[in-house]
């Protein structure tokens, strides 16, 4: 015999509720919610720039109030000192780590294929990066960025010229030089991801290895200028 559907069945009992069990939404720790404050700071930051983005929208786009942004870092300011502070560290990292090869020229594609990689994989980071810092006193900033990484090839520098008879004391000019030459191009591919990044990494080496191949000892200048 057909029972209603408001008929419990076997003919007593209470009906099974239908509506589901809310689920209990489990609570971040602190160190999650740091890190999830700091992944959509460094969004913002990377699509609006310092100046345009808010604490209150940061605090939105986590699903908490204010007070706990300041809780965390004291302000919009130091949310954005801790991003930057990572993403030089992130980048300084992944050139340094990568001057592995034994051959000068091959050190050259290491350092190049590194910056390419970083812009390519954390594009928000290098975003925020090549924009100047809105903090006084900031170390934060991409020059100083690029003077540590120069560092790190002034050493590889140095030995080379020795090795060539070349002034070694004139490596720290040749490795801005170099350095700066490939982060100014990373600056330019950024945006416009043509050629592909073998193929830009082929051509910054070209222009390096070839003018570091060809260097006079003593340079000089054909114009009439001379100071």
């Amino acid at each position: 015999m057909p029972t209603d559907e408001t008929t419990p069945p076997f003919g007593g009992g209470t009906p099974p509720s239908s509506s589901p069990k809310k689920r209990t939404r489990r609570r971040m720790t602190g160190k999650e919610r740091r890190e999830q404050l700091l992944d959509i700071g460094r969004t913002l930051f990377a699509e609006r720039g310092f100046e345009g983005t808010s604490v209150e929208e940061i605090a939105h786009k986590a699903g908490v109030s204010k007070p706990v942004v300041y809780e965390h870092f004291g302000g919009k300011e130091g949310l954005y000192a801790v991003v930057v502070d990572r993403e030089m560290r992130r980048l300084l990292d992944m050139v340094t780590g990568a001057l592995t090869g034994g051959h000068p020229r091959e050190l050259l594609e290491q350092a190049a294929f590194a910056l390419l990689d970083y812009i390519e994989q954390y594009t928000d980071g290098f975003r925020i990066l090549v924009r100047d810092s809105p903090l006084p006193q900031s170390t934060g900033t991409f020059a100083s960025l690029i003077s540590d990484i120069a560092t790190q090839v002034e050493d590889i520098l140095g030995r080379e010229f020795k090795t060539r008879g070349f002034d070694a004391k004139l490596s720290p000019l040749y490795a801005q030089a170099l350095v700066g030459m490939v982060a100014l191009t990373g600056q330019w591919w950024l945006n416009v991801r043509k050629p592909k990044k073998a193929e830009v990494a082929a051509h910054l080496v070209n222009l390096a290895w070839h003018g570091l191949d060809g260097l006079e000892q003593k340079p000089r200048l054909i114009g009439h200028r001379r100071s």
